[in-house]
């Protein structure tokens, strides 16, 4: 059982919005970065959407429904 990365998003809100979305599905997701406002490499760090790999496929076809 590992994270994965599904998504990444440009602002935390973007990633709540999905997380929560995918919380309605009975899917579990997490978001990294969500708290970072700097910069790695000179490039604004993205908002990162995980969830479990066994959920990876379910997710996706939740997210892209929409």
């Amino acid at each position: 059982m590992s994270l994965i990365e599904l998504r990444r998003f440009q602002s935390r809100v973007e990633g709540e919005i999905a997380r929560t979305f995918l919380a309605s599905y009975g899917l579990h997701a997490v978001l990294f970065d969500a708290d970072s406002l700097g910069y790695a490499d000179g490039f604004p760090m993205e908002v990162r959407l995980m969830v479990l790999d066994e959920d990876a496929a379910e997710a996706q076809a939740a997210l892209a429904s929409i």
